[in-house]
């Protein structure tokens, strides 16, 4: 679907539904939004506003790392809106021209139709111009990456002060690598932006962004302040991943221990055992009307003894 906002010299704004309707009105600039298109409607960035083919091409060959290219009069974006479910990144492609704006996307964003409604409401914020348009898209972009980071700091803070008595280990390690494989979905999306951002707010080739830099700079604040909670989430979850395996290597090496205790007692009773049990004739204990009831009185004594000294070392503890 492809939607246009124009706005004259006065400030009205006009819906229109194809770019032909452009032709000599006299806007003093418009928002052309493709909205999961159609073909003949994606022609149209080559028939009526003559992109350059590469930038088409970046159109159609999902997915970009977000970027900014310059051609001539037309600078084009390759931006990413988060989709919540799974946190995969749906490309959001922006053209902006000498006084328009294009946005062409393969699926609905509810983030560039609430840009689109609040221009449409506040007719002094269409004043500012089709940059500030371009602020709204991006602005609305980026708050929508917080939730995403709330939730995943929630989590962090449930695993890390919630009752875990009752989970194993291998549950606890499980469950903070679903963590870090989401921060790190998240920081695939939020670093490229920054940098991107970043790039927007040094360049000198954009005519008018001058006026509007203090908007982008905001935006760059949060997309750093984003960047610093995914890192500070990745650490956190790399102490707790460290904790788990030491928790989990010090339970190993206490059944171990317990096991080597209980095997070392029992080697001089399996010896004496072993030699009581050889068939020699000449073995004069075997004849012995007591010999049984002293040899294992010694084998409890030995194994006693043993038991009651690695207990005093501690071995047991």
């Amino acid at each position: 679907m492809l939607r246009i906002m124009a706005v004259t010299r006065e400030g009205d704004l006009c819906e229109l539904s194809s770019p032909d309707e452009l032709s000599g009105a006299g806007f003093s600039w418009f928002w052309a939004d493709f909205n999961a298109p159609t073909e003949e409607e994606a022609l149209l960035l080559e028939t009526y506003f003559h992109f350059h083919p590469l930038a088409i091409e970046d159109c159609f060959h999902l997915l970009q790392r977000p970027k900014l290219d310059h051609y001539e009069d037309v600078h084009f974006f390759v931006l990413h809106a988060l989709n919540h479910p799974n946190l995969d990144a749906d490309e959001v492609d922006m053209f902006i021209g000498k006084n328009y704006l294009v946005t062409f996307h393969h699926n609905k964003l509810p983030e560039v139709d609430d840009a689109w409604s609040k221009l449409a409401e506040h007719g002094n914020l269409r004043a500012k111009g089709h940059l500030y348009a371009m602020y709204l898209v991006v602005d609305k972009l980026v708050d929508n990456y917080f939730p995403a980071v709330y939730e995943i700091e929630d989590q962090l803070l449930e695993v890390e002060t919630g009752d875990n008595s009752t989970k194993s280990v291998e549950a606890l390690m499980n469950n903070v690598f679903k963590i870090r494989s989401r921060l790190l979905k998240l920081r695939k999306t939020i670093v490229p932006m920054r940098d991107l951002l970043y790039r927007i707010l040094n360049t000198e080739r954009i005519e008018g962004l001058k006026e509007q830099r203090v908007y982008f700079t905001d935006i760059y604040d949060h997309l750093l302040k984003l960047s610093e909670m995914i890192e500070s989430n990745r650490d956190m979850t790399a102490d707790m991943r460290d904790s788990y395996i030491s928790l989990s290597s010090n339970r190993m090496n206490t059944i171990m221990k317990t096991l080597t205790v209980i095997t070392t007692i029992f080697m001089p009773l399996t010896f004496i055992a072993g030699i009581y049990g050889m068939n020699f004739q000449n073995m004069p204990e075997l004849s012995w009307r007591w010999g049984y009831f002293v040899v294992l009185g010694a084998m409890f004594l030995i194994g006693f003894g043993m038991f009651a000294w690695f207990r005093k070392k501690g071995w047991f503890e």
